[in-house]
């Protein structure tokens, strides 16, 4: 399996998950030179940016641990340019998922809220 195809079980698991808990997905892997945001969703008047980390069992590095600070301000750049272009005149909040997988299947989950701020 690619690192590609990794990362989709992962942002697909995720997606479900938001849906599931009353968000609407926007936008999936929205991109611009230096920065991509995997998933942008809103729920209410809240828009959120997430990042999703999939790993394998007993990573060498977590998920918590690859959201380092130029990640960070990868992002940050990316929702600012989506913020401008779409518009968004609401509050905006930075998330962060952390998916293990046996396989090609899900066996861990942490959905981690204002993971980080701007």
């Amino acid at each position: 399996m690619t690192t590609r195809e990794i990362g989709n079980i992962g942002e697909d698991y995720t997606a479900k998950y938001l849906e599931k808990n009353g968000c609407k997905i926007l936008c999936r892997n929205f991109t611009i030179r230096g920065g991509e945001i995997d998933i942008v969703a809103r729920k209410g008047d809240i828009v959120h940016f997430v990042e999703v980390k999939t790993r394998k069992p007993d990573p060498i590095e977590t998920g918590e641990e690859a959201i380092r600070p130029e990640k960070i301000a990868h992002i940050i750049k990316t929702a600012k340019f989506y913020i401008n272009r779409y518009n968004i005149d609401c509050s905006c909040v930075f998330d962060a998922a952390v998916v293990e997988l046996t396989g090609t299947r899900v066996t861990g989950f942490k959905y981690i809220q204002r993971a980080f701020t701007a």
